[in-house]
């Protein structure tokens, strides 16, 4: 979309980004994350991820925030240190546009730019979209947890896909 600018998040951007993800985290397995974070928790989770040098970023068109992602450690502990997970969350009138696409791009980019080696995608309840896209971006399928997550009273399966950033 030539309309849609990608840009570093700021915090600003927090309440925007709080409104985005709060459907996800109400009404679908794509996160298993139960009760929605407020702006502050945001603006927390935003800063954490830039503090480490890794990139948060917004999709804006007409001056407003209709999605974002980032790039956050895979895991904790000191081995995993040059493994990241990127998350990329729509606003619901800006899904199937190219809008996902462009952020993962920068998100990838900026990852590289860190220094990262790989990237992981972990998508939660089957969301064939984002898994389609993720394999448009280069990304492979490398297995699934069954039944590892727990929304909605059920299992949800976890697919893991995975990107070389060398």
């Amino acid at each position: 979309m030539a309309d849609v600018d990608v840009r570093d998040a700021s915090p600003e951007d927090a309440a925007a980004i709080a409104a985005i993800y709060r459907p996800y985290v109400l009404t679908s397995a794509a996160t298993m994350e139960v009760e929605p974070p407020d702006e502050a928790e945001m603006a927390r989770r935003l800063s954490d991820v830039r503090g480490r040098g890794l990139p948060y970023v917004v999709a804006e068109m007409a001056g407003e925030v209709i999605g974002y992602g980032y790039a956050a450690p895979f895991r904790p502990r000191a081995g995993y240190c040059y493994t990241v997970e990127d998350s990329i969350y729509l606003r619901g009138d800006a899904a199937g546009r190219g809008v996902g696409r462009r952020l993962l791009e920068a998100v990838i980019a900026g990852s590289r730019e860190a220094g990262s080696r790989q990237m992981v995608a972990v998508i939660g309840g089957g969301n064939s979209a984002s898994m389609a896209m993720h394999r448009a971006m280069g990304f492979a399928e490398v297995g699934v947890l069954r039944e590892a997550g727990w929304k909605f009273d059920r299992a949800q399966d976890i697919t893991l896909m995975q990107l070389a950033l060398l």
